[in-house]
């Protein structure tokens, strides 16, 4: 049965998560999905990162990072600058816009945190983080072989 198998339970209570995550996005009327404000957010702590990079960092392949990006600098959220001495890399910086969209949504993720993470004690949620590490470090050295 499906829903005894540890894995489908994480992906359902991540997308469960994701859908209430943009749905209270959008009832702030704020124009951006939870994956835009993952770029924006990632790209404001450090705004030296590759494409590659930040599809690492949020988990999505580097096609949807380059169409989020493109999207963003459209939206005036984000300034791509050429990089002195290497004309195929840009440097990804958040413009005021983007710093006011990301205040904006800030109290809204901090608001779906607490509503997802409800009745879990601070034990709990170290032990299920120490365990979602154990998996994915089991994942990935058993990738590298």
């Amino acid at each position: 049965m499906l829903n005894s198998v540890i894995f489908y339970s994480i992906d359902k209570a991540i997308r469960q998560y994701r859908k209430l995550a943009q749905a209270n996005i959008d009832r702030a009327r704020i124009a951006i999905t939870v994956d835009q404000w993952l770029v924006l957010q990632v790209i404001r702590e450090k705004d030296d990162l590759t494409q590659t990079e930040i599809a690492e960092r949020i988990f999505k392949d580097q096609a949807s990072v380059a169409r989020i990006i493109r999207l963003l600098v459209n939206h005036g959220l984000l300034t791509a600058e050429a990089q002195p001495g290497d004309g195929r890399r840009t440097r990804l910086r958040v413009t005021a816009a983007g710093e006011q969209t990301l205040a904006a949504v800030e109290p809204i993720v901090l608001n779906n945190r607490q509503i997802a993470l409800r009745g879990l004690s601070e034990n709990d949620l170290t032990l299920l983080r120490n365990l979602l590490d154990r998996i994915a470090a089991n994942c990935s050295t058993s990738s590298s072989h």
